[in-house]
């Protein structure tokens, strides 16, 4: 099968390229890297000739709501136009648990994408997955206030970037779904310790301190809105099980 990859460079999209070649997939990468910007139509339109099915998997790096709203909206019509004038027969995006819990900052994009899918030209499946076991060290990174690390008060369950790609591809091979279940790591977390031990780890010194993030989304955090339901497939590898094994 000819599968597109949106976001083939990043920290998931690295792993579904890896995952659908081992499965003697035809991959092409849709990334600026490759060649294709994804707001670009036209080049989109281009690289998606011949194509069964896509995988979205990007991403853009922003925590305000009107970029991410912007990009996904972009984006995503883009990947839809282009496949159904490519005659792509599957088009599976990745989500976020819960995402319209909290529809702000970055996770309102999400939203607007999955509404953009849901109402669009091409059969369609949604992955929704909580955060990848890099989260931590994105927080950690993020964090930085002069000598300290503020790190969000969050409840989280933390997934294996490579199990939710190996979930990815199984659906583009199989037929559009819909929603499919969530998918969640194998335990709650607190990312204060997550980033703690991701620290650890790494040799990294110096405070890291919890804080609670204003608003809808800092309360979402706080509260567990953003863990799976008991519905949710769990995957294996838990955080620590990753962080030893980088």
């Amino acid at each position: 099968m000819r599968i597109a990859i949106a976001g083939a460079t990043g920290a998931v999209g690295a792993h579904v390229v890896d995952v659908a070649r081992r499965r003697g997939h035809d991959v092409v990468a849709l990334s600026r890297s490759q060649g294709v910007d994804l707001l670009d139509a036209s080049a989109v339109a281009r690289a998606l000739v011949g194509a069964e099915a896509v995988i979205d998997v990007s991403s853009i790096a922003t925590t305000s709501g009107a970029a991410s709203t912007a990009f996904f909206e972009t984006s995503t019509a883009n990947l839809l136009g282009g496949g159904a004038a490519a005659g792509v027969a599957h088009h599976v995006a990745l989500s976020i648990v819960n995402a319209d819990r909290a529809p702000s900052g970055y996770y309102a994009g999400k939203v607007r994408q999955e509404r953009l899918v849901s109402e669009g030209p091409v059969p369609w499946s949604i992955l929704r997955a909580t955060q990848f076991h890099e989260f931590a060290g994105q927080i950690y990174d993020r964090g930085r206030i002069g000598p300290l690390h503020a790190v969000p008060i969050m409840r989280t369950q933390t997934v294996a970037a490579a199990e939710v790609a190996e979930r990815l591809v199984e659906l583009a091979e199989s037929d559009a779904r819909g929603r499919a279940r969530d998918l969640a790591g194998p335990r709650e977390e607190r990312l204060i310790d997550l980033v703690r031990s991701y620290a650890s780890a790494e040799g990294l010194r110096g405070p890291i301190v919890s804080v609670p993030l204003p608003g809808e989304m800092g309360a979402a955090m706080r509260s567990g809105a953003l863990l799976p339901g008991p519905e949710a497939e769990l995957s294996t590898q838990t955080f620590d099980e990753w962080l030893r094994a980088r």
